[in-house]
């Protein structure tokens, strides 16, 4: 087993992938250690989403085919809107929103991964990934996780280095072709 990866299951902490492509060429798989112990509903909501469990109906519900919408580097890299694609879609495995769950973990270096919202208390299905320490975040989103080793950091620049147009959407897709928990 791969040492990252045990040291974070020894710790307790789910791990989740993503396999990311531009357009049709694979970039490689994001490795993702989830802050289980500090933020617990924050956790489960992206996990099922990783891994489908979630299900509306009989279909299931999650980030598999959905796109990173805006990408701003020395910034971050924002995805999980699989309702719309643009940013404006939300739900969680709770319902529409659920409350910010702890600040505890801070905005202080890349390959962190934090809750997108539109304000106090409307976490949902969006999140991005820091390129770069962004303190003024802080106690604003949840930081519930981070890349789990070089290869993810990797993957999350090659991302960041993508041709944007308006509202820093990609020119070209770039699409979450596969996830999960290891």
């Amino acid at each position: 087993m791969d040492p990252a990866l045990s040291e974070a299951v020894r710790r307790g902490n789910p791990v989740v992938f993503f396999d990311v492509a531009l357009g049709n060429a694979p970039l490689g798989r994001i490795k993702m250690e989830l802050f289980k112990r500090e933020c617990p509903k924050t956790v489960e909501n992206f996990r099922q989403f990783c891994t489908g469990e979630y299900r509306r109906g009989d279909m299931p519900t999650g980030y598999k085919g959905s796109h990173f919408h805006r990408v701003i580097p020395d910034f971050m890299i924002q995805g999980g809107d699989f309702l719309k694609g643009d940013g404006t879609g939300r739900m969680s495995i709770y319902g529409d929103k659920f409350a910010d769950e702890s600040f505890a973990y801070k905005h202080t270096e890349p390959g962190l991964l934090s809750m997108a919202n539109s304000g106090v208390d409307t976490n949902g299905c969006q999140f991005f990934i820091t390129c770069a320490p962004c303190d003024w975040l802080d106690g604003k989103h949840v930081v519930f996780g981070k890349l789990l080793d070089p290869a993810s950091l990797l993957v999350m620049r090659k991302i960041e280095s993508v041709q944007t147009g308006a509202a820093n959407k990609p020119k070209t897709p770039v699409t979450i072709t596969e996830c999960g928990e290891l």
